[in-house]
């Protein structure tokens, strides 16, 4: 229902903030990543997910799509709830987050405080699966970013292209111009899918 709140930041602190939208304030709670990565200027913009609970309308403040996405595989696993996935965004970055989904390593995931180890096998037993359709991510493969590639890739998958393909064409590209800004690089794709 509300997907990002963009305003003047009024409060600041570390499991939460407080966005004045034109008058209106809008508490969002935030993990610790979030929170490290909110610059001291006054103008925010947050990604959110809504819990509507029967006595609550909680808002959760994201400060990238991805993460918002990892919060929302994570409450999808029975056993956790918006405090525990956000504790586990507040222990460990999303990208560490997804590549210990991904890699299986239990160990990472019950190091989060309050993860046993039944809960740490069950979140990777349900989200491995959905971890690395989402993200393609090879299993034996390291952490790669590259954040101009990964936006041209979501452009061109909401444009129709598989991701497969693209990627492809997008790869021979950026080993010819690797520091190719995103319009450029989607420009090129779109020249050779």
């Amino acid at each position: 229902m509300i997907t990002h709140i963009q305003g003047r930041l009024v409060e600041k602190r570390p499991t939460d903030v407080v966005i004045d939208c034109n008058g209106v304030g809008y508490h969002l709670n935030i993990s610790l990543h979030t929170f490290s990565q909110i610059p001291d200027n006054e103008n925010l913009k947050l990604y959110t997910h809504l819990q509507v609970k029967e006595d609550s309308h909680t808002l959760f403040g994201f400060s990238s799509l991805a993460e918002r996405e990892i919060f929302r595989m994570l409450l999808s696993v029975s056993g956790i709830g918006a405090s525990t996935a956000r504790t586990m965004l507040s222990s460990l970055t999303p990208i560490q987050v997804r590549e210990g989904i991904a890699l299986g390593d239990v160990a990472l995931i019950q190091s989060i405080k309050g993860i046993g180890a039944k809960t740490a096998q069950r979140v990777i037993l349900d989200l491995k699966d959905k971890i690395l359709k989402v993200y393609d991510i090879d299993e034996n493969s390291g952490p790669q970013s590259n954040t101009n590639k990964d936006e041209a890739l979501s452009a061109l998958e909401v444009l129709g292209f598989t991701k497969k393909q693209s990627e492809r064409v997008i790869d021979k590209f950026l080993s010819q111009e690797p520091q190719a800004d995103v319009e450029t690089i989607i420009k090129q794709a779109l020249k050779n899918l």
